[in-house]
């Protein structure tokens, strides 16, 4: 440590730091443009320039070692004076628009001019102008005359994002912050840019010109669209979300957001919001109350009970539905006398069902400090976009990343090994991997291992696994989709157990965590996918819009039009052609609820908003129709004790980490089974979920949908097998599985196996087909 005297103050800070975090360790602020505490020091702007003792000029903070003994004024004449000089030619071409700024009221650059800013200026020339440019739905670039370049949102891209999408044009006064040739800024981290322009030169084209920042209130919240569970700031005006922000928390999101969690709330303004509860009477859809429709829905149930017994009854709910929900969907159920309840919509294989509670295996902090990861099934950029920003971080500082998958995706981080193989096949390689491992380490393989031959890569993942610490092993969301989800995770659970590493799990969902902590999912019922596969009688849908939302949504259509009652409990009209009863329910910026990440940390939040119109929170709705049907148990007065039921405690500071945690595991007594590697005659699919239908508030984003990430889904393939099929880029082809098939342009993409077809789920446009994975026909439409 090193001791350096600021303004007065003496101070100690490690050896290399700059003159920057010595002051802000001592509280001190020092003005600055380009300097960010989480991106590489540019030193650019000037405007932190302060006096060091015996040294002949002013020095920028950002980019000034300390050394010991060294004596710093910030505020000295000298430095002042040198500060508003930097200033004063930072105003020169500024175009004086405060007024109609969006940037007003947050502006780093109003602020600052208001203490190291002249009253006049000196220039008369005429100041420059930049032409206004086009970087796509989310982003505005209608004012880079006022760009200051910093290039805060340059380094961004290089250092978090993972891909340069803005770079700097020219030299001199003809500089100019731009995307490249034309191409619009596609990356799932690019709003972040926003929040680290210190002007408004980048802002926000969905909330543009929507409302002044004074004008907003600030509500605490939490994201429902991924297992991370970033930490939001809803803004809010007259009783509308106008914008949401990241709440920094240092051990969660830090202070970013993905583009996900920062645009999806233009979805809770959708036309298609259900503002009323609906009952279908002779095919046609009419407006009742609350009253009606609650009863209706009780005497449905208790008469479908009555004459099919209480197993024709089920429940399929969302995974980013919250904690109380779940638990009190759990509690009606089963107070009717079903077990048939599950939210693990989108698997397929649950041999691990209660035995299994999965979660990260480690806190999101030691998740940034892994030296060794080994991904298994996972589309890692689309699927968890911060975990991934964390790895490519952890990649950066001498981690080594390795990869088990059926598409070599651009994951933007230097991976030391991939293995890719068609998903049928995911089992015997991580057979091999195994059989080098045991090998290396002289231990016996289990029985039927023995004549696995390892391949090169599958050396080069498990010599890496055997290299660092600390290390870990994660399926992915593709892997717990997987028909052998239970034998991926013995297979993998081998090699942590042999290798030193930590077994974890990429949740899918806000709340997936939270729904096996609650158990809702059936004892001795049917799962998800049978409950599909074999139909009930009558479904309540939680959330969730099952021809997008399940592993086989073919089959989930069929069972839904055969039912004698179907009803659904959401914030927005769907399922019109097979719902009998529609409940408009709140999203999450319109309850209080718990969401458990991945971690295991239950976070709590408070509706930001009044629920729209006639709209109730499900919580709510449940509590009554338990009342109606005459269960014991359903007399809660808030949310909170729906909460503390559920988790059999009070929840505070204090114990959101341990005990929850202490309720997870991710260890089984499964062995595993070898299996050979499969044919490779068969065309297999593989369907990701695309990062924009995950969930229904998302899918209806404006601006999220005018996205790259949100065209039309494809059916890519390999070049041998579109040479196959006689089939180029751009041709239809037809994808047939099981009794559906659809038409869709057809992509060359040498990344895929040689027999796998990659086509989305979760889309309208592929809904009529079977099971995430399995034997798919293409031909040429």
């Amino acid at each position: 440590m090193i001791e350096i005297e600021i303004d007065g103050k003496k101070v100690e800070v490690r050896e290399g730091s700059m003159v920057m975090e010595a002051a802000n360790k001592v509280g001190t602020y020092i003005p600055h443009f380009c300097y960010h505490k989480k991106l590489s020091i540019a030193a650019n702007c000037r405007m932190c320039l302060v006096e060091v003792e015996k040294a002949p000029k002013p020095l920028p903070a950002c980019a000034t070692p300390v050394t010991n003994g060294m004596i710093v004024r910030t505020h000295s004449e000298k430095a002042v004076t040198a500060q508003k000089s930097v200033m004063e030619f930072l105003l020169i071409n500024h175009p004086l628009d405060c007024p109609i700024c969006d940037q007003g009221g947050e502006c780093q650059l109003q602020d600052l001019a208001v203490g190291y800013g002249p009253s006049s200026s000196r220039y008369e020339e005429d100041k420059r102008v930049v032409v206004p440019k086009d970087a796509g739905p989310l982003i505005s670039m209608r004012e880079m005359a006022r760009c200051i370049h910093c290039t805060r949102c340059v380094r961004f891209g290089q250092e978090v994002a993972g891909v340069m999408e803005f770079g700097m044009l020219n030299r001199g006064e003809h500089s100019e912050i731009t995307s490249f040739v034309g191409k619009t800024v596609d990356s799932e981290l690019s709003g972040n840019m926003i929040d680290l322009c210190p002007v408004g030169a980048l802002t926000s084209k969905p909330f543009r010109y929507k409302a002044r920042t004074w004008e907003l209130s600030r509500r605490k919240s939490v994201s429902p669209h991924d297992g991370l569970g970033s930490n939001l700031i809803v803004q809010v005006k007259a009783g509308e979300v106008m914008r949401v922000l990241p709440l920094e928390n240092e051990e969660i999101n830090e202070c970013w957001l993905s583009d996900r969690d920062r645009f999806s709330y233009e979805g809770l303004k959708a036309e298609q919001r259900l503002k009323h509860p609906m009952l279908k009477q002779d095919g046609k859809w009419i407006e009742t109350d609350w009253q009606t429709a609650l009863e209706y829905v009780a005497h449905g149930l208790r008469n479908i009970r009555h004459e099919h017994g209480a197993d024709a009854i089920a429940a399929l709910a969302a995974p980013y539905s919250t904690l109380e929900e779940l638990s009190l969907l759990k509690k009606l159920v089963k107070g009717i006398g079903s077990e048939n309840i599950d939210f693990r919509l989108r698997q397929s294989d649950f041999a691990l069902s209660g035995e299994v509670t999965p979660w990260l295996g480690m806190s999101i902090a030691e998740f940034s400090q892994i030296k060794r990861a080994f991904v298994i099934g996972s589309f890692l950029r689309k699927d968890h976009p911060l975990l991934a920003a964390k790895l490519r971080s952890a990649v950066k500082g001498g981690a080594q990343l390795s990869v088990l998958h059926a598409s070599d995706d651009e994951l933007l981080i230097a991976t030391a090994n991939k293995l890719i193989a068609a998903p049928s096949a995911w089992l015997s390689a991580l057979g091999e991997i195994m059989s080098a491992v045991a090998a290396a380490k002289s231990v016996a393989l289990p029985a039927g291992f023995n004549n696995v031959e390892a391949s090169a890569e599958a050396k080069g993942i498990a010599t890496s696994l055997m290299s660092g610490e600390p290390r870990a092993i994660f399926l992915g969301n593709a892997a717990v989709q997987h028909p052998q989800a239970s034998q991926l995770h013995a297979a993998a659970q081998w090699l942590a157990e042999q290798t030193g590493a930590t077994l974890g799990y990429l949740t899918e969902a806000a709340n997936t965590v939270g729904g096996h902590i609650v158990g809702a999912y059936p004892g001795n019922g049917a799962n998800a996918l049978q409950l599909v596969q074999q139909p009930r009688k009558a479904y309540i849908l939680l959330h969730a819009e099952p021809e997008l939302d399940t592993y086989d949504p073919q089959a989930a259509r069929a069972a839904l039009s055969g039912a004698e009652m179907v009803v659904v409990m959401s914030p927005y009209a769907h399922g019109a052609d097979y719902a009998d009863v529609l409940l408009p329910i709140a999203p999450f910026s319109e309850t209080a609820g718990t969401f458990v990440n991945c971690e295991g940390r239950a976070q709590s939040f408070n509706g930001s908003v009044k629920p729209m119109a006639e709209t109730r929170p499900a919580w709510k709705v449940l509590r009554v129709l338990g009342n109606l049907l005459d269960l014991q148990g359903f007399n809660y007065e808030t949310s909170e004790e729906v909460r503390n039921e559920a988790l059999g405690f009070a929840l505070n500071e204090k114990n959101i980490d341990g005990d929850l945690r202490s309720r997870l595991s991710n260890r089984s007594k499964l062995a595993p089974q070898a299996v050979a590697a499969s044919s490779g005659e068969t065309v297999e699919r593989i369907a990701p979920v695309p990062i924009y239908q995950t969930d229904a508030i998302v899918r209806r984003s404006p601006p999220l949908q005018e996205t790259r990430d949100a065209l039309p889904p494809v059916a890519a393939m390999s070049p041998a097998l579109a040479t196959k099929l006689a089939v180029i880029d751009g041709d239809m082809v037809r994808v047939t599985q099981g009794n559906g098939s659809a038409v869709l342009p057809a992509a060359i993409d040498a990344r895929l196996p040689q027999n796998v077809v990659r086509v989305a789920a979760a889309h309208p446009s592929t809904s009529m087909l079977g099971g995430m994975f399995g034997e798919v026909r293409v031909e040429k439409a």
